[in-house]
């Protein structure tokens, strides 16, 4: 058995406090960060690197399989001196007689070192044993062993051994899901510190001075309310930083409303969106949004593709992609997920999905576009549910995982179309 040649038992859970090992574990985290380079982390996806970094501080909790145990019987001297039933001449020295010992191996899954951290809840009572890789072991020593004694002793130090790990469990469960977030908050705050280093904050409104050779960002010419280009999201890369322009948080959530003020619209006058197409349905929501926004060279902002796509356009790519589309089932839905993901885009480019139901059963749409969206390949986050009908999602490039779109879905219940009398 390799339980007794280990060393002699010691004390569980008893090396380190939980509060101070898992602060120590967030230090390494930050410090991990900071020690990458920087123009790496600028050209790195933040979700993806806050993800990873997650995943790598993350505390995987033993876990125990006393179905799985094993156990020996060896004979072995036992030092009765201090057994005050039996007569003793001198009891101020060891005093041996042949015993028994049962050796007992659990094998464990999770780090090692759980084992030694003392859990924020404890009840003075440790567990004594041997850790070593993969596997827990103790032995059970005495005079007159009987099945049922061991028997109790095993399920004992079983029980108290997962009574803590038990504890230790509800204390990694609070520290593991807060990682993410430490992590972007570290990745996020480096990043603003790293581009204001460099002079490349985006969307200032004005051409800034580059070295040769180095791309420009810009924002567009000032009538009406105008899309301002913000920080990018990069590209994983230690090449030289290239700013992009991206939309704005604050002109992204102004066109979803626009977007659902218009859907308000057609709830309002059902009877002039009856028999409606998506073709059609485009062009409403490009007249209402273009009524709000203006290019920096031509009079519209928002203009199209296509059947449905409603875009806009910087330098050829797409900062800003829409599309409607009326429900036909999972197998659509994915596909105008794939359309939209196709798109030649900014390292960050923004989205919006209005589905558009005349099924009656728009609860079980509203399911199903919860349950599809992250079965897609690009899939990243769910970043908010906004309502009962509409999410924010993060995806993928589908040729770069570090090119992300962020997707909202908004899904409506529109009027029927009158069938024709035969």
């Amino acid at each position: 058995m390799r339980g007794r040649r280990n060393g002699a038992a010691e004390h569980l859970f008893s090396k380190g406090d939980w509060f101070a090992t898992q602060e120590q574990w967030k230090k390494q985290l930050l410090e991990a960060i900071e020690r990458i380079n920087g123009d790496e982390l600028l050209n790195t996806s933040t979700t993806d690197l806050a993800r990873y970094h997650a995943s790598d501080m993350a505390f995987d909790v033993p876990k125990i399989y006393p179905d799985d145990l094993v156990v020996e019987q060896r004979e072995t001297q036992i030092d009765i001196s201090r057994d005050h039933n039996r007569w003793i001449e001198d009891r101020s020295r060891p005093h041996y007689i042949t015993g028994t010992a049962v050796d007992v191996e659990i094998p464990f899954t999770g780090n090692k070192i759980g084992f030694d951290i003392q859990p924020s809840t404890r009840n003075f009572s440790n567990p004594m044993a041997v850790v070593s890789d993969g596997v827990v072991s103790f032995s059970i020593t005495g005079t007159d062993l009987t099945a049922e004694r061991v028997r109790q002793e095993i399920d004992r130090l079983v029980n108290s051994i997962n009574e803590h790990l038990g504890w230790l469990a509800n204390d990694a469960k609070s520290y593991n899901a807060s990682l993410q977030g430490l992590a972007t908050q570290a990745i996020e705050r480096r990043k603003e510190k790293l581009l204001k280093d460099k002079s490349l904050v985006a969307g200032l409104g004005f051409k800034m001075k580059e070295r040769p050779g180095a791309s420009q960002t810009f924002a567009a010419t000032s009538v009406r309310r105008v899309i301002r280009p913000g920080v990018p999201k990069p590209v994983a890369s230690r090449e030289p930083f290239k700013p992009e322009p991206i939309l704005t948080g604050d002109d992204y959530e102004h066109i979803l409303s626009v977007l659902e003020n218009m859907v308000g619209v057609m709830e309002q006058s059902p009877g002039a969106f009856r028999e409606i197409d998506e073709e059609s349905l485009r062009t409403h929501f490009l007249v209402q949004l273009n009524g709000q926004y203006s290019g920096a060279a031509t009079a519209e902002t928002f203009n199209y593709e296509g059947k449905s796509d409603i875009l806009i356009k910087v330098d050829g790519k797409n900062i800003f992609v829409g599309e409607c589309k009326f429900w036909t089932g999972e197998k659509g839905y994915l596909e105008t997920l794939d359309q939209v993901l196709s798109y030649l885009s900014w390292r960050d480019t923004k989205a919006a999905v209005l589905v558009f139901n005349r099924n009656k059963d728009f609860g079980g749409v509203l399911a199903k576009i919860e349950e599809a969206t992250p079965s897609h390949p690009n899939f990243k986050k769910m970043t908010k549910k906004r309502s009962e009908s509409s999410w924010t999602y993060l995806f993928g490039h589908k040729d770069d995982a570090n090119r992300e779109i962020t997707i909202t879905v908004q899904a409506y219940n529109v009027p029927e179309r009158i069938k024709p009398r035969l």
